[in-house]
């Protein structure tokens, strides 16, 4: 028991490389995360607009990009846009793996948050459109005004779990063999254990993951049980006819 202590909690190891975690680590997990996610939900949106339209053609490919990156493992993903794009030749971002990282998991993200835009935007009621085409709105000033803004309010509770789940994921980027300076939290922490041959490094990793989705599960929690109480998620009033005409 005490060689698997020394071996895994060895205290003097775990703050030795906690700076390192902290300054390399965190800083870039968090430029992969907010990336990652930016992409997803600007990309997701136009793929659940998609998705939600009366327009097979358009349906068709926001369906079969969401069943692609769904399906596909998402080191599979990571190794063929970090790995394989710079072997082609296709090199948008110079030698920066961590910017391949983050297209990466930009795109994976896409096709979940693309299904959780879709499934806010149907959940809410369909008077609001009927009203909304009442009053002489078109179907597209319709869903921009009134139906996407409360679909956005009802799925902000997944759309955080998300950014937790893009976060661990991030951890997959070690196998683009990222270099000094671009390395996320786990990848510096698997640098101190190979340099030490000690697993405490790692164990030290994991608890500044903690250190982000720990609060993040708890706002979380907080905001699920805020829409589930009915706060903040009264119907959004129509729009006057000046911003329907502007």
């Amino acid at each position: 028991m005490e060689q698997v202590v020394r071996l895994f909690f060895n205290p003097e190891l775990i703050l030795q490389a906690l700076p390192q975690l902290l300054r390399e680590g965190l800083r870039n997990t968090l430029v992969i995360s907010v990336g990652a996610t930016v992409i997803g939900v600007v990309l997701g949106l136009g793929l659940a607009l998609m998705g939600v339209s009366r327009t097979r053609l358009l349906r068709l490919p926001a369906l079969v990009y969401i069943d692609i990156f769904r399906g596909l493992p998402a080191i599979l993903t990571i190794a063929l846009v970090g790995l394989g794009l710079p072997t082609a030749g296709i090199r948008p971002f110079g030698r920066s793996r961590l910017a391949y990282g983050v297209l990466a998991l930009g795109l994976i993200a896409t096709a979940y948050i693309a299904e959780i835009f879709r499934a806010g935007i149907q959940s809410v009621d369909k008077g609001q459109m009927e009203a909304a085409r009442s009053v002489g709105m078109s179907y597209m000033l319709a869903m921009r005004l009134v139906v996407v803004p409360q679909g956005i309010r009802r799925v902000l509770p997944p759309l955080t779990s998300e950014f937790i789940a893009i976060t661990k994921d991030s951890s997959l980027l070690f196998i683009l063999g990222t270099t000094i300076g671009e390395r996320e939290i786990y990848r510096v922490g698997q640098s101190a254990a190979q340099q030490t041959g000690n697993f405490s490094p790692i164990v030290g990793a994991g608890l500044v993951y903690l250190l982000i989705t720990i609060p993040l599960t708890r706002l979380v929690n907080l905001l699920d049980r805020r829409l589930r109480e009915g706060k903040d998620v009264v119907a959004e009033p129509l729009p006057s006819e000046a911003e329907m005409t502007g």
